[in-house]
Order: C-alpha cells, then sequence, then structure tokens
C-alpha cells in the first residue's frame, strides 16, 4: 500500500496579551499574569489504495395492486442476490439495504382527491467485497438478473488506521512548522505545547449513481477504484516567552 502525504495551511491564531505589546499585564486571576499564547492548526492528509469496495443495487417493480408490485419485486430480488452470490463466490457479503412499498397517485383537473392508480416496490441490495477485482462483473450480473439502478458505488479501507495515524503526524508537522515560522516573525520563542486536539476521518471514493436502463449486459463494466484519501486537522497551543 502506498502513502502520499500533502498538507495545506488551514488557519493560524495568535493569543498575545497586551502586556507583550508594552502595555501593563492584566491579572488573569489571583494575582497571576495572563498566559501568553500561540494557536495554530495544521492539517494533512494521506492516500492509500482501497481494499473494500461497497456497492447498493436497487430493484424496482410497478404494478395495478400492492401485492402484484410486492410479488414481482421479490421475484427479481430472488434472481439479483442469486447472480451476485455466484459472482462472489463466498468471497464478500449481501444484505438488503431497505425496502419500501408505496402507492401511485394520479391527480385528476377540476378534482381535489388524488386516485390510487397503481404501486411502487423497491428493494435494494447491498453488497460488500474485498474482492476489487470482481466489483465491474458484480454490477454487470446484477443489471443482467434484473436491477433497476446502482445506487452507489464506494471504495474504502478496512482497517485505516495505518493512514489515520500517517495524515495525524503530516497535519501536526505543518501545525508545528506554522508555529516556529510564526514565533520568529513575532520575535517570541516557543514555549512547550499546552493543548493539542486532532481530527480525522476517511473520505471513501464514490462513484456516481449509475442507471441500469441501456446498458448492455454483454459490455464489461470497467471500474478503477482510485485512492482512498484519509485527511486531519491538528489544532495545537504553544506557550510562547
Amino acid at each position: 500500500m502506498r502513502i502520499r502525504f500533502a498538507t495545506s495551511i488551514l488557519a493560524v491564531a495568535i493569543i498575545v496579551p497586551i502586556a507583550a505589546l508594552g502595555a501593563p499585564m492584566q491579572p488573569a486571576g489571583a494575582g497571576e499574569p495572563a498566559a501568553r499564547t500561540i494557536v495554530v492548526s495544521g492539517s494533512g492528509q494521506a492516500s492509500a489504495a482501497p481494499d473494500d469496495a461497497i456497492a447498493d443495487f436497487a430493484i424496482e417493480t410497478h404494478a395495478r395492486t400492492a401485492a402484484a408490485a410486492a410479488s414481482a419485486n421479490a421475484a427479481l430480488a430472488t434472481k439479483v442476490v442469486a447472480a451476485l452470490k455466484s459472482k462472489l463466490a463466498g468471497k464478500g457479503e449481501i444484505s438488503t439495504g431497505g425496502y419500501s412499498l408505496n402507492p401511485e397517485y394520479r391527480q385528476h383537473p377540476g378534482d381535489d382527491n388524488a386516485t390510487i392508480v397503481g404501486y411502487t416496490a423497491q428493494n435494494s441490495i447491498r453488497v460488500e467485497t474485498g474482492a476489487l477485482e470482481i466489483v465491474g462483473p458484480l454490477i454487470d450480473a446484477a443489471i443482467a438478473a434484473g436491477a433497476n439502478r446502482v445506487n452507489y458505488l464506494s471504495f474504502t479501507l478496512k482497517d485505516n488506521t495505518n493512514a489515520r495515524a500517517k495524515a495525524i503526524a503530516a497535519a501536526a508537522h505543518d501545525a508545528q512548522a506554522q508555529a516556529q515560522a510564526l514565533a520568529a516573525a513575532l520575535g517570541v520563542k516557543l514555549g512547550r505545547v499546552l493543548k493539542a486536539s486532532t481530527e480525522a476521518e476517511v473520505r471513501p471514493m464514490p462513484m456516481m449513481r449509475a442507471m441500469a436502463a441501456g446498458m448492455g449486459a454483454s459490455v464489461s463494466t470497467p471500474i478503477e477504484s482510485g485512492q482512498v484519501t484519509m485527511p486531519a486537522n491538528v489544532t495545537l497551543t504553544y506557550g510562547i516567552e
């Protein structure tokens, strides 16, 4: 797995009491002087090749009655699940993402009351696999079996611990460099770190929602997973002398 780093400045703040500019220092309480500090925020990120994929397939059916819509949906869902299991060959998991059954209404001109003209059943099937090379064939199999849409497809990391640590380290170095540059520009000396906080969250690589209509089953779907990015922010508060 390759890790790349990138850093950028987010924000810089300085807290210097009036005493630092030569004016009398105001007491912070109990006769103690207010602390002189510099607060800096740094950012960084790490990128890594994904090792997990999540796809959600939708099955939508329409019929005059609720029972007919639900029955048609169940038949298609059974075929889609069977096709996905065959392609997965034990290399992933299949689960139900959601299910709904709703009436379809038609508004008649001059009539305030809408009439139920049919029903729509929607079922979503979620697939997760670490075998990224079969993601394209999974999409093809689901569509060929009757799936109407690919609601979403995203690539992520099963364990982002290493990428998270790298991103936080990059952000901390960025914040430290900012503090050193700011202290030099102000003619003050950095003291110890009084406070530190961090925030890091993985960003999966999402693919655009795709419609199944018009997609030929004989054409293989090409999928490129790209890179997963883990951004991080670190805020440091330094005492200054």
